[in-house]
């Protein structure tokens, strides 16, 4: 830590000299600017060569978006993507002299010439201080700018511009974050406040109410909770994971964050259960981090106790609710007997979950459609309709039970009407099962879950992307 603040000053003061450099006629740097002032900085700022004018003008940039207005961040971001394209000349200038000479030189000149300008201006953003973070924020205005682009039936060249600009901050993400640089902290009663704060701010599955809510999931000695950290964002967690340590896999979320519950001593433990996965960084989507983060608090936790055996996830089913509601309501319902589309219209009672007739009755029925959504109901990648199922599926992980009324709180019922999946990582079948998932899209699935599979049902039909959610 005490080499990166040494380097963090270091930077500060290049900045600071370079800042005198340019602050001739430029005025209070920290002063707002307009879209087009700014597209003019950063048309300087990738034509200098001067390494202290160059970290003090991209500080001075950034400054200045920060105070923009929000129409006049997206109007800047609208002429980024617009303006600082690759030089279309120069890549055919490149092909022609390839195709003549293909050279690796020639084809690093290719490379060279057919890389966005704006890979470029976002690398040099990043030489200010803090600059990171602030790009980090400039990639969640850019959503909103795409979102923008769509509802206003822009021009298609434009959304395609703003899409290749958000592929760019992805692209140099995906190498700035790579593992290499992440750090995983044992969050514990002792971290410093300032990061439990984000910690409550950022959780995304299970709403931490207080402090002696989060107090209850972190101090325990039978509750875990990690998180990646990366060095240009000292105090900005990536994603956390919350861990339970149990004696068996749990099929409902209330009881690991009762208010009032016993702590399991360390010896009776023999499974680890990750009920709570948050990305904290909205502006770092589409860089991989969880698959990391699991392998390496598995590995960390056994160090720890070693009588651990079983590891398992207890999570959610976003996409469950959705899919049931307009299957159920469709006039050709896939993945769904006629007698459930009939058994299942208890649902549309506000009280059926407090009658036990009634949720005896969505139990048999629920149960085989949940089956069906995981193993059955596909996107048009063949992918399962489900975001958390990919994400662990994909990570190797087996669909290993399906929990009825796991999850009874308002969300957990607007989301799946309760049901909650554990998906078990067995680290003796991880690597096998991620390839047959990433090369067939085949689901690692239990033999419990497979039985509930209704027979003779047709092919369910697969779902846009944008549908599934």
């Amino acid at each position: 830590m005490a080499a990166i603040s040494f380097l963090g000053d270091l930077l500060q003061t290049i900045s600071d000299r370079g800042r005198d450099l340019i602050s001739f006629g430029r005025g209070d740097p920290a002063r707002n600017a307009d879209a087009g002032e700014l597209l003019k900085l950063c048309e300087d700022l990738i034509s200098r060569r001067g390494e202290a004018s160059g970290v003090a003008l991209a500080r001075l940039i950034l400054d200045r978006y920060a105070v923009l207005p929000a129409p006049e961040r997206l109007a800047f971001l609208r002429l980024i993507a617009a303006e600082f394209d690759a030089d279309h000349e120069a890549v055919d200038e490149a092909i022609a002299a390839y195709r003549a000479d293909p050279t690796r030189a020639r084809l690093g000149r290719l490379h060279a010439a057919a890389e966005p300008r704006a890979q470029e201006l976002i690398r040099r953003l990043n030489l200010a201080r803090g600059g990171t973070l602030a790009l980090v924020r400039m990639r969640e205005d850019l959503f909103g700018l795409r979102k923008t682009l769509r509802q206003e039936g822009a021009d298609p060249d434009l959304i395609d511009a703003a899409d290749s600009l958000d592929s760019d901050f992805e692209h140099l993400f995906a190498s700035w974050f790579n593992r290499g640089f992440l750090v995983l902290r044992h969050i514990d009663w002792t971290t410093p406040a300032h990061i439990l704060e984000k910690i409550i701010r950022y959780e995304a599955v299970h709403a931490i109410q207080d402090w002696n809510d989060l107090r209850r999931r972190i101090e325990p000695a039978d509750r875990r909770c990690f998180a990646f950290f990366h060095p240009a964002l000292l105090d900005e967690p990536l994603i956390f994971v919350e861990v339970a340590l149990t004696g068996g896999i749990p099929g409902a979320i209330g009881p690991i964050l009762a208010d009032e519950r016993e702590t399991l001593p360390i010896k009776a433990a023999n499974t680890a259960v990750f009920y709570s996965i948050s990305n904290c960084q909205k502006g770092l989507a589409g860089v991989t981090f969880g698959n990391f983060l699991i392998k390496q608090v598995v590995e960390d936790i056994v160090r720890e106790v070693p009588s651990l055996k079983t590891f398992v996830t207890l999570s959610p089913v976003p996409g469950f609710r959705s899919w049931l509601d307009r299957e159920r309501r469709a006039d050709a319902p896939q993945g769904l007997t006629r007698e459930d589309v009939e058994t299942l219209r208890l649902l549309d009672r506000p009280d059926w979950a407090a009658d036990k007739a009634a949720c005896e009755a969505v139990r048999k029925a629920m149960i085989p459609a949940a089956a069906a959504y995981f193993l059955r109901a596909k996107n048009e990648k063949g992918r399962p309709l489900d975001p958390v199922a990919r994400f662990h599926l994909g990570n190797g992980a087996r669909l290993e039970r399906v929990n009825f009324l796991g999850d009874t709180s308002a969300n957990g019922m607007k989301q799946s009407y309760g049901l909650m999946v554990n998906y078990l990582y067995d680290l003796s079948a991880i690597e096998k099962n991620h390839e047959t998932y990433a090369d067939l899209g085949t689901v690692a699935t239990s033999s419990a879950v497979s039985r509930e599979l209704r027979a003779n049902l047709p092919p369910i039909r697969a779902v846009a992307l944008a549908e599934a959610g």
